[in-house]
């Protein structure tokens, strides 16, 4: 089969899917996510070496916690902190080349699994679920019922546009290296062309949301900056374990935290500033 025709019905369904899930119920991108966090930590258990089973199960606990418990909300901002905590750790991680994470504890790697996999993955249920109100927006209340659905398909749109804009941009323009030692293809003009793809984006899905423009445009570029760190971060455990992919599960585009690792990263960032903008 062309190469080209996997890659395009294989992203068809995985949009498909994160779509359907979002316009469907909560309920549904409940599950559709703790599945995505399954098969992304059994992935990522392959890449760093993780012996312990039981990842799984305390995975499936934390989930059971926030997502399905009335959990008080000091207890998701202490969820929210040690997933910052843990992303901030491994960023500084891409400067030490010394002691990469597979090398460590089991222990360790168990936690950072749970938080930088887990949590991220946590956090988009909580997202859907913290923008959970009715659209403002009478005009398009027909289409979209809730200000979560909005704010979940313009999460998604941005990223897509970000990837898709650095990629063309890149090839186009690309001279200098973003992080060479780590992902020797991205550039910086790459990183910039996709800043301004987001932001577009950003500015179009504006008009169909309750949320003013500027919040937007500010959402677009920590989910530039933090997605591609997450990017690279990914990139990072995937060049010390010596693989192209993190999987094979999606064919003509490797493994699912290869497609979601922007995303995973950048979650809790993005949860963070809609509590920050929810101050103002």
């Amino acid at each position: 089969m062309n190469e080209l025709f996997k890659r395009t019905i294989t992203g068809f369904i995985y949009v498909f899917l994160l779509l359907s899930a979002i316009m469907l119920n909560a309920d549904a991108f409940d599950f559709l996510f703790l599945s995505f966090g399954i098969i992304c930590l059994f992935e990522f258990k392959r890449l760093i070496r993780l012996k312990e089973l039981h990842i799984f199960l305390l995975f499936l606990l934390v989930w059971w916690l926030f997502i399905h418990l009335k959990t008080y909300p000091f207890s998701v901002y202490i969820l929210l902190l040690a997933t910052l905590l843990t992303n901030i750790y491994l960023t500084m991680m891409l400067f030490n080349e010394k002691t990469p994470i597979r090398k460590q504890s089991n222990n360790t790697k168990l936690l950072i699994s749970l938080l930088y996999i887990g949590g991220g993955c946590i956090f988009m249920p909580l997202i859907y679920k913290y923008e959970n109100n009715p659209n403002p927006n009478y005009f398009y209340q027909n289409i979209f019922n809730n200000e979560s659905q909005i704010t979940m398909i313009g999460l998604l749109c941005i990223i897509w546009a970000s990837d898709s804009f650095a990629y063309l941009t890149g090839k186009a323009f690309g001279k200098h290296k973003l992080f060479e030692r780590i992902s020797p293809k991205k550039t910086i003009e790459g990183f910039v062309g996709g800043l301004i793809g987001a932001m577009l984006i950003a500015t179009a899905i504006s008009y169909y949301s309750g949320r003013p423009l500027w919040q937007w445009l500010m959402l677009a570029v920590i989910l530039v900056v933090t997605g591609a760190v997450g990017d690279l971060v990914e990139s990072s455990f995937k060049r010390t374990a010596k693989v192209k992919d993190s999987g094979t599960i999606l064919p003509g585009h490797g493994g699912l935290l290869d497609r979601l690792d922007s995303l995973i990263f950048a979650s809790p960032f993005a949860y963070l500033t809609l509590l920050i903008f929810d101050l103002f």
